[in-house]
């Protein structure tokens, strides 16, 4: 199965992708993890993609399209898109390579939240500086204040996550991302599940949409 899951910064796309992944078999591919493995080694497209991610700007499409589409081409048994695609262009953009390739998407799932609740989530989201590990001072506090519990690296705020980034950021979805949501309500099988509730119950909310579409198969 192709799988897209659509969401705003903090939502929960990540943790939400990974579970989906695992539970079918999917490979996971966050445009995230890709910048920031880009940004580790240092590589010029690294630098790049850094300095937008800083000031809270969306990557340009042909970039991130470019990345995106190296990746797929090493999937066999199907994929979940998180984090990509950000703007109806990349949309468009997605859908011709897969025609061309015979391919399709089977399902977009979007996880809708409101602002308040997404500004609470991420302003309080720590990452270990070491493996990556996501934690909340709120919701998912580590074990020792400020470290991971995994590895015992050093929990960071990333810059993305600092209020005035955040509120930007969010600016942002609205301006460039919403129009997709219109997108693949009329392009493609689509189905929203209500962010703000438990994790617990978006997954089976998700999981549900996600076995309908393996039967419609």
């Amino acid at each position: 199965m192709n799988l897209i899951l659509l969401g705003c910064p903090g939502a929960g796309k990540g943790t939400q992708s990974k579970l989906l992944a695992q539970r079918y078999g999917l490979a996971h591919i966050a445009t995230g993890d890709l910048f920031r493995a880009q940004i580790a080694q240092k590589t010029a497209l690294g630098q790049k993609v850094e300095s937008y991610l800083k000031s809270g700007t969306l990557v340009p499409d042909s970039i991130v399209v470019e990345m995106v589409a190296g990746k797929l081409g090493e999937c066999s048994s199907g994929w979940l898109l998180d984090g990509f695609p950000r703007t109806l262009e990349q949309a468009q953009a997605l859908d011709k390579m897969l025609k061309s390739e015979g391919k399709t998407i089977d399902m977009v799932l979007y996880l809708n939240m409101d602002e308040k609740a997404v500004l609470a989530r991420m302003t309080t989201r720590r990452s270990c500086a070491s493996c990556g590990e996501l934690y909340n001072t709120i919701s998912k506090p580590p074990t020792t204040e400020g470290k991971c519990d995994k590895c015992g690296g050093e929990l960071k705020q990333r810059d993305d996550d600092q209020e005035t980034t955040v509120k930007k950021r969010l600016m942002v979805y609205e301006d460039l991302t919403r129009p997709l949501i219109a997108y693949y309500r009329s392009e493609h099988a689509f189905n929203e599940v209500n962010g703000n509730q438990p994790m617990e119950k978006v997954t089976g909310e998700l999981v549900a949409f996600v076995d309908q579409a393996k039967v419609a198969r």
